[in-house]
This record gives C-alpha cells, structure tokens and sequence, in this order.
C-alpha cells in the first residue's frame, strides 16, 4: 500500500476513526490496533514477506529480555548481540543482494570462457526491509550498551518495528525517541489534527 494510493485514502480515515474514537481510552488497545494496522498496511503489498517482520521483530525482542539477565561481562551477551546482528543483516544481504552477486558471478565466468547456468531464484526485496531491520538492530544494540531498558511489552514493541508511518519510508527511528511513546497516553488536538491533513494533502499535491 502507497501513500499516495486510493487504498491508502481509505484506510487511514479508518485507523484515524477506530484509534481516537473507539479505542481511545485504552492505551493497550491502542497500540494493538497499530500492530493490526500497521500489518495490514504493510501486508496489503505482498502478506508473504508479513512473517519476516514478524520474525525479526520476535527476535530482537528475545534477545532484548535475554541481555537484560546478563551482567556488562558476560561473554554471553556479545554473543547475543552478534546473534542479533547476523539474523538481521543476514536476511537483509539475502534478499538486497543475491540476484546481485549471481548475476556478477555469471558474467564474470562468461568473460572467461565458461558459461554457467546457476541455480536462479526470483528475489523480490521486501519494501522497506532496510528501515525495519535496522531499527529492530538499534534496539538490540542500545539495550546491549545499557543506554535502554528492554520492554516487556511485545504489543508496544511490535508498533515500534512495524509504525506504518515511517514503516516504508523512513526516517529510522531509535528505539529511545519512538519506543517510549507507546507507553504514555495520547490525547487528541484538534489542531494537530488539521494541520497533520494539511500536510498530507501537501505532500501529495
């Protein structure tokens, strides 16, 4: 789903509605319903590739708690963090650059006389894998140098990995600024209301 789609024009009025006016009043509810969003906003492009955020979002959220019970040096803990990063760049290199590095290999045994026909796979890079990934990443890493408490809470942790906001384009947030919003209550403004349509309306106009 785009931003500038007419699937988009619909479903944010109704995430706007459910969110300030049915589940006002219950900040957990709240936030399930971003997670639900969120997963259906980027799910509506390929529901497929949904269990990779899904997984690295389980994942960095393991090894958060995991770090939490082991003390500055613990050799456990570095391991968890390479853990952390390995998973993480892993998928990221695998679908950003296999075709990429298949496609070199063949043209390079082709300039020396040896044509191959390797073993293709038809990659689709994931839309907005890098932000995710290096998101879910930031948290391990700030939990790893102590500079974040790990949340127990799944549900705030998954509408911080998943925000559909920024979840496709950006910017990359650090868990610091954005994961402890989920945790205080939201109050409507009228005024903030108008002028975030007004913005929308002009970006895409």
């Amino acid at each position: 789903m785009y931003f500038n789609s007419i699937d988009f024009a619909v479903f944010l009025p109704i995430v706007f509605i459910l969110y300030w006016f049915v589940t006002d009043k219950n900040l957990k509810l709240q936030n399930a319903l971003l997670v639900v969003a969120s997963y259906v906003f980027y799910g509506w492009w390929d529901w497929r590739f949904l269990s990779l955020i899904i997984f690295s979002s389980l994942v960095d959220y393991s090894i958060g708690l995991a770090l939490k019970k082991e003390n500055s040096l613990s050799k456990r803990k570095g391991g968890l963090l390479w853990v952390s990063i390995i998973i993480n760049l892993g998928f990221l290199g695998f679908f950003k650059y296999y075709n990429f590095f298949v496609e070199s290999f063949v043209e390079a045994f082709s300039l020396l006389g040896h044509p191959i026909q390797p073993n293709t796979l038809n990659i689709i890079l994931p839309i907005g894998i890098s932000f995710y990934t290096f998101q879910t990443l930031s948290y391990t890493i700030d939990v790893y140098k102590r500079k974040l408490e790990p949340t127990e809470d799944i549900v705030s942790f998954l509408a911080f990995v998943s925000f559909f906001p920024q979840l496709v384009a950006g910017p990359i947030e650090r868990a610091t600024n954005l994961l402890p919003q989920f945790y205080t209550k939201r109050t409507f403004h009228y005024s903030k209301a108008v002028d975030g349509c007004r913005q929308i309306l002009w970006g895409l106009f």
